[in-house]
């Protein structure tokens, strides 16, 4: 079996897995449930939740209670994509092919559907303590490392820093800032939580965290990369969005050349690092993919 063959296949389990953990619209309010479906199943790569399982089964972890948090960690990446799209953030009328949450339910039920995600998130997440009951001191440290990364120290903090400078010249250290809060932030999440679950030590999972970091960045800069060289119709929604919003990226800054520079030099970095880890060959091979990824 080839790599597309096993990411193919591995995206399809994870799909299983969210259908398993999205809640039944049902009651008074079951248009929120629709929304939440509508954002969480419009596809995308899976891979917050495949590196998690990948970092997971790494260290030697077996048993479902990793599952519960690969739901709520695509569901915390799903909320951010819902508010991204948002008319008073990128105003966005596609993803992934498809109309977005808030042209699909109003603007009202596109926020409404993120915050509910996000809650849900952990409503999720914390179904593990009924799955294996006896990890409950790692699950507690999963919660908190998926809870920071996702908040005012991580996802969140990269977010309001590049909203408040949209339009104005940043620097490359500010920029970079952005980007591993904003985008790394989440992928460090994922990796930790397989690892912490999984049993690592402290130390490997600090290491684990420079290696998510790096592949967060590198992913972003190549994000930029694909947003003035790739078409609306590869990537599933318009390109040039970050010169609508007056945003500055990588490749404006230091142009595009060196922009695909930096990303090779990065993800060798990552996969430096990674080697200092126990070997997984189908992860080093995704994360070089996702990083070189063409759309």
């Amino acid at each position: 079996m080839n790599f597309k063959e096993e990411y193919a296949g591995r995206v399809a389990a994870i799909e299983e897995i969210l259908k398993n953990y999205i809640p039944k619209a049902e009651g008074p309010q079951q248009l929120i449930m629709e929304a939440m479906e509508y954002s969480l199943m419009a596809g995308g790569k899976r891979l917050r939740p495949m590196l998690m399982q990948e970092t997971y089964r790494m260290f030697g972890g077996s048993g479902k209670v990793i599952e519960p948090f690969m739901a709520a960690q695509e569901m915390i990446h799903t909320y951010s994509l819902v508010h991204d799209d948002l008319p008073a953030m990128d105003n966005d009328d596609y993803r992934r092919g498809r109309k977005t949450t808030h042209v699909v339910y109003g603007e009202d039920m596109g926020i409404l559907a993120g915050d509910a995600l996000l809650n849900y998130a952990f409503e999720t997440a914390a179904k593990a303590f009924e799955v294996a009951p006896e990890k409950s001191l790692l699950i507690g440290k999963a919660l908190r490392i998926m809870a920071e990364k996702a908040g005012i120290y991580g996802m969140i903090g990269g977010q309001v820093v590049d909203v408040k400078n949209t339009g104005k010249p940043l620097d490359k250290e500010t920029l970079l800032f952005i980007y591993q809060l904003k985008t790394s932030a989440l992928i460090e999440s994922a990796m930790m939580v397989g690892a912490v679950l999984a049993g690592a030590d402290e130390g490997q999972v600090r290491i684990v965290e420079q290696v998510a970091r790096n592949v967060g960045i590198a992913f972003q800069i190549q994000d930029d990369i694909l947003d003035v060289t790739s078409t609306a119709e590869v990537l599933g929604k318009p390109v040039f969005s970050d010169e609508k919003n007056a945003k500055a990226t990588y490749v404006t800054l230091v142009g595009l050349e060196k922009a695909k520079e930096e990303v090779e030099w990065i993800s060798e970095d990552a996969i430096l690092h990674l080697s200092e880890l126990p070997r997984n060959d189908y992860l080093t091979t995704l994360i070089a993919a996702l990083i070189h990824r063409e759309k």
